[in-house]
């Protein structure tokens, strides 16, 4: 099955989320939802959770699953925005587990904030399968960028979030705790051994050097030819040596203090202090 997928492209991040839609029926996965927010000002707006749901409530379809690939450190998820307006369930995968403890030790989160997952309606594990309408969907683990990162093999589509990017722009970052080139290197592969015409999307393009449009859509076949990081024969050892060495130059994302905090609760606030405020934390020399 060929399911019917309209992208949202969030140019102040540079994330794509996807409408997945079974083809036979109204009923739709999100994928990766964006709540937008301006650090300067500690404020948030809904206006790209907005156009989704305006979009969703126009077609007539059913919101079923709220989709998360990984816990994003470069975007808030609006995936609560979301389900109180149009229902489905949240679900990511169960190593949440390990990012909660993580960087609940990093922003000193204390015993009141829940390690175990609860915050979100499913954890997936390798192997999980669940249903849009009548088309299934499949689970892969696929860590290396974090460890909590999942590929949905949706029919012919995957939907690999920052595992990879464009063929022309590479591979995902692994120098967050708990990320590792090795394994992210055998993720690749498990998602390069789709059936080469699998459709694959990207959770975010950040136009390669060259390219004039924003993209996000291309297959395992242009993957496995054309991947500037993976692509032909390259090996463990290469790309190890290529992803350490290009990691060591990049600084860290922009939204990563306020995103994780967000994510990792899957997309709720922290709680309100007795006056009704909210804050976020900044950990220093921590990250």
């Amino acid at each position: 099955m060929s399911p019917d997928v309209t992208a949202f492209f969030d140019e102040a991040t540079n994330t794509i989320s996807y409408v997945v839609r079974d083809p036979t029926g109204s009923a739709c996965a999100v994928i990766d939802t964006v709540l937008d927010f301006d650090y300067a000002s500690g404020r948030t707006d809904t206006r790209s959770a907005d156009r989704i749901i305006d979009f969703i409530n126009a077609e007539g379809y059913e919101a079923q699953w709220l989709l998360e690939s990984h816990v994003h450190a470069d975007h808030l998820s609006a995936a609560p925005y979301i389900q109180e307006r149009l229902g489905g369930k949240i679900g990511i995968g169960d190593r949440i587990r390990v990012i909660q403890d993580t960087f609940g030790k990093v922003f000193n989160e204390g015993t009141e904030f829940q390690r175990d997952g609860s915050q979100f309606d499913r954890l997936f594990v390798e192997g999980d399968s669940f249903h849009i309408g009548q088309m299934r969907g499949d689970v892969l683990h696929t860590p290396g960028h974090t460890p909590a990162c999942l590929t949905y093999v949706i029919g012919d589509a995957a939907f690999v979030g920052d595992t990879l990017f464009m063929p022309d722009f590479g591979t995902a970052r692994c120098d967050f705790p708990g990320g590792s080139p090795e394994m992210l290197y055998n993720s690749i592969q498990k998602i390069l051994s789709l059936p080469d015409e699998t459709r694959i999307f990207v959770g975010h393009d950040y136009k390669a050097p060259g390219r004039d449009e924003f993209a996000w859509e291309t297959t395992v076949a242009e993957q496995k030819a054309r991947n500037v990081h993976v692509g032909g024969n390259t090996t463990c050892e290469a790309f190890v040596e290529m992803r350490d060495s290009r990691d060591a130059t990049l600084p860290m994302p922009k939204l990563i203090i306020p995103s994780l905090q967000v994510n990792m609760r899957a997309g709720k606030m922290p709680s309100a202090d007795e006056n009704g405020d909210v804050f976020l934390k900044v950990p220093i020399n921590k990250l």
